[in-house]
This record gives C-alpha cells, sequence and structure tokens, in this order.
C-alpha cells in the first residue's frame, strides 16, 4: 500500500497548521480541540518548517513545568522534518517511524504538503492489506 491510498482513505485530509510565532499554549488547545497528536508549523500553510507533537510538549512541561506553554512554538518544536512523498509504501514509511521514534509524518509533493499520515494511520492500512490477503489465500484455498 502507499501513501496516497492512506491518505484517501483518512477521513479529514486537510494538514493542520500554527504559525512559529504562536504560542505552545495555542498549539496545545489546537491538539486538544483537533484531538490530534501533533501539528505542522509553517509560514505559509504549505511549506513545513517544523513539527510540534504532543510528546514535545509534554516533554518540556516535565522538564521546566507550565511556563514553557508561554513559549513561541518555533522554540519547542522538531526543525528537522523526516517526511515522505504520496508513493512511497506504507512499510517503507513505518520504518522510518520506527527507527526515528514518532508517530506523525508530513507528506510532500514538490516541498508543499499534501497531508499528514500518523503511526496509526499507517497500521491501520496495513492491518486492511493483512485482512484482504487473508480473505483472498482462504478463498484460493476454498475454491473461490
Amino acid at each position: 500500500m502507499q501513501v496516497h491510498q492512506i491518505l484517501r482513505s483518512k477521513p479529514q485530509a486537510q494538514v493542520i497548521t500554527v504559525m512559529p510565532a504562536s504560542s505552545v499554549a495555542d498549539a496545545a488547545r489546537l491538539l486538544a480541540e483537533r484531538r490530534i497528536g501533533a501539528v505542522i508549523v509553517s509560514d505559509d500553510g504549505a511549506r513545513p518548517v517544523g513539527i510540534l507533537s504532543e510528546r514535545d510538549i509534554v516533554r518540556d512541561v516535565g522538564r521546566r513545568g507550565a511556563i514553557c506553554l508561554t513559549d513561541k512554538v518555533e522554540t519547542l518544536m522538531t526543525r528537522n522534518i523526516v517526511a515522505c512523498a504520496p508513493d512511497d509504501s506504507a512499510d517503507s514509511v513505518l520504518e522510518k517511524m520506527t527507527a526515528g521514534r514518532f508517530r506523525h509524518m508530513p507528506v510532500l509533493q514538490d516541498g508543499k504538503m499534501v497531508g499528514i499520515i500518523s503511526i496509526g494511520d499507517v497500521v491501520a492500512a496495513r492491518l486492511s492489506e493483512l485482512a484482504m490477503e487473508k480473505d483472498a489465500l482462504a478463498g484460493m484455498i476454498m475454491g473461490n
């Protein structure tokens, strides 16, 4: 399965972004309201400059306390974004996420965001693929 197939199966294709100068508190509120685990940081809504996850926020709250919520997003965001392309395989994305120990990945085409996928999206797609393979094998065994 490829990334573009996973994106098509998602109920919400829109990528949620915040400006680098937004407060961490505003970003945390957005994560809670949208029930998402990460937000892309972008100046123009199309090209990512970073990513901020709930893990990033929790890690800094644990280290510095609630004062970090007044910081700008750009101070906490991960700047070295690992991205994928629409034609990448689900398996290659899963390998990158596992190796990097992160759960969200922007999907870029020609340097612009076309979506974001989570490890949950990839696992769900892979489970669906395995179920179809199982059904096909069962059909072959049963002579269907």
